[in-house]
């Protein structure tokens, strides 16, 4: 059976926000170094697979695949891409398979078999619906030092409220904290 691994880029009060046209732009950038790349590396493990929506495959089929050699890009490029998505036949970044119609039932189906882990990125819509469903086995979120107001959330107000479980932390050079938690479920009261 797969495990379901959720990574997010967020800020201190909780904006993922990273699309074209947001007034922060390239929030992480000054950010990153080469420590951090490699703890994000060494989180998503030596083989897995990408579950993702389908804005997110449409963002990163137009960047990754032409990024050159570099250890992101290439266990990036190849990994198998499960993707969320109403128009299957237009996916052309692979290699790569649609979920089916029925998304929850795709997603069950495909952890239920044995292969690598199921990493997500972005994708804020699939990661509520596959927390909600139970079917997440970890968050991994990489909190960066700033606080940006206003932007899109991880999570909206009518999420559910979940447990989750610490992991594990590790901090970069410059201040970015790639905290695991594993998913408990719904929040006991």
């Amino acid at each position: 059976m797969r495990k379901i691994r959720i990574f997010e880029h967020i800020s201190l009060d909780g904006v993922i926000e990273q699309d074209e046209g947001y007034e922060y732009g390239a929030w992480t950038t000054p950010y990153r170094s080469p420590a951090g790349l490699e703890a994000v590396i060494e989180a998503h493990g030596t083989s897995f697979d990408l579950l993702l929506g389908r804005r997110t495959y449409d963002i990163w089929a137009g960047y990754w695949p032409k990024a050159g050699n570099s250890p992101m890009a290439d266990s990036l490029n190849v990994a198998t891409k499960y993707v969320a998505t109403h128009r299957p036949d237009s996916l052309e970044w692979g290699p790569v398979k649609d979920l089916g119609e029925d998304i929850i039932e795709g997603v069950r189906g495909l952890k239920s078999t044995d292969g690598p882990d199921l990493v997500l990125w972005g994708s804020s819509t699939l990661t509520s619906v596959l927390l909600d469903k139970g079917l997440v086995d970890e968050v991994v979120l990489i909190v960066y030092p700033v606080l940006l107001g206003r932007g899109k959330r991880l999570f909206s107000d009518s999420f559910d409220a979940r447990e989750l479980a610490f992991v594990s932390t590790m901090t970069t050079p410059t201040g970015v904290l790639l905290n695991t938690y594993r998913h408990v479920g719904s929040l006991k009261t």
